[in-house]
């Protein structure tokens, strides 16, 4: 089968394009030869694409003995890189002392990324960066978390209105704030939100694995699960961040069941979003060819959800910044939906007739009252939206 898809890359900017090019290349003598495939690079554009990338340790790596790459270029690469080694760390140690807080509680908990990500897949935490921690626990611990973080000076920073059950699958996690230490912390009790899908907690501490990282024993995914998860994630984000697509390219320099992740991916509907990312790094990351994603990367779809993604690179477009620009949000919501199969399509659509906590704060009923929210929701999304339009 024939490695290249022919993705249509004409309008990542040239400095972004240099970039993917240090990356992929081993050799000294080939990153020299770069220099003369690109002229007029804005060297400041690129230092701002490394850094919205977060791809700027492994680029210091590259360039740091480079005589072509100019001053001002290593000297900024070189002070992020340093910084990066002290904040991967500072949170190190944060996770370290918040893990064996939850230890000593009895609250098994799963770390998804962060600092064992990088020394999982880098070898060497100063070689990825990481904002926040995300940790992983069972629905049922959620209450106990939440007064243990609190009782560490961790704030709430995200408001879910529990007068409906809705908030247990609609949402995935729940976002907290130390404002001394300046960490945030994402407490996940699903691994993706609605319709998104995938395997629960029971089975993922099944297969956990145990990491090095801390002086007792603390557990994140097991390899596959690890790749499902990572996939979802950077596909849900439309992989606006290179460095989600090189954690998959490290990912798949390491020993995979390909047959026990094939059966994962069909089973929790992200069989083409896998085929995406593979495709992706492919064409970008250069990725060789492997026999067993062969069907992974076959069809129309796959390479469809891919060539959507590069429209994500070729601008510095950052989702978790508001306001996010119109046509971007408008692009994101369309993309989103194409990334679903046709029954989560479905089950998307039919969420809509489900009640919302909206619904209760247009109408309060008393609890027992509450079924009468099915019927209604059609008149009360209609009045809010006939307010709405009276009051503009």
């Amino acid at each position: 089968m024939e490695k290249k898809f022919n993705l249509n890359t004409d309008l990542i900017p040239n400095e972004l394009k240099l970039i993917l090019n240090i990356l992929n290349i081993t050799d000294d003598n080939n990153l020299i030869s770069v220099k003369k495939e690109f002229q007029n690079i804005d060297w400041n554009f690129f230092i701002e694409l490394s850094i919205h990338h977060r791809i700027y340790p492994l680029l210091y790596g590259k360039l740091k003995n480079l005589d072509w790459i100019p001053f001002k270029v290593s000297k900024t690469l070189s002070q992020l890189y340093k910084r990066n080694t002290f904040e991967m760390l500072r949170l190190s140690s944060e996770l370290e002392r918040v893990c064996g807080i939850l230890n000593e509680n009895q609250i098994r908990l799963l770390v998804l990324k962060g600092p064992v990500l990088a020394k999982d897949l880098y070898g060497d935490l100063s070689l990825r960066t990481c904002g926040d921690l995300d940790i992983l626990v069972s629905i049922n611990d959620l209450e106990t978390v939440d007064t243990l973080l609190q009782m560490q000076g961790y704030v709430k920073q995200d408001y879910i209105n529990m007068s409906l059950n809705d908030w247990k699958w609609r949402n995935h996690h729940i976002e907290y704030y130390h404002k001394q230490n300046r960490v945030n912390i994402e407490i996940h009790w699903r691994l993706n939100p609605f319709p998104g899908n995938g395997p629960d907690f029971e089975e993922l501490w099944l297969r956990k694995r145990e990491s090095t990282l801390t002086s007792f024993p603390i557990y994140f995914l097991g390899r596959e699960d690890l790749f499902l998860f990572l996939v979802s994630h950077g596909a849900r984000h439309g992989w606006f961040r290179l460095r989600w697509l090189l954690d998959i390219n490290q990912m798949l320099k390491q020993k995979i069941r390909w047959d026990v992740l094939i059966k994962q991916l069909q089973k929790y509907q992200y069989y083409s979003v896998g085929g995406q990312a593979l495709i992706l790094n492919m064409e970008l990351l250069d990725l060789p060819f492997l026999k067993e994603i062969e069907n992974l990367v076959k069809g129309k779809q796959p390479k469809k959800l891919a060539q959507a993604a590069i429209f994500y690179l070729e601008r510095m477009i950052n989702l978790h910044t508001d306001p996010v620009p119109d046509d971007v949000a408008i692009y994101h919501k369309k993309h989103l939906f194409s990334l679903m199969t046709n029954r989560q399509k479905c089950l998307y659509i039919l969420s809509f007739l489900h009640p919302y906590p909206l619904d209760v704060e247009t109408l309060p009923l008393p609890k027992p009252l509450h079924l009468l929210y099915f019927p209604l929701r059609p008149l009360l999304w209609a009045w809010r939206k006939t307010r709405k339009h009276a009051l503009s």
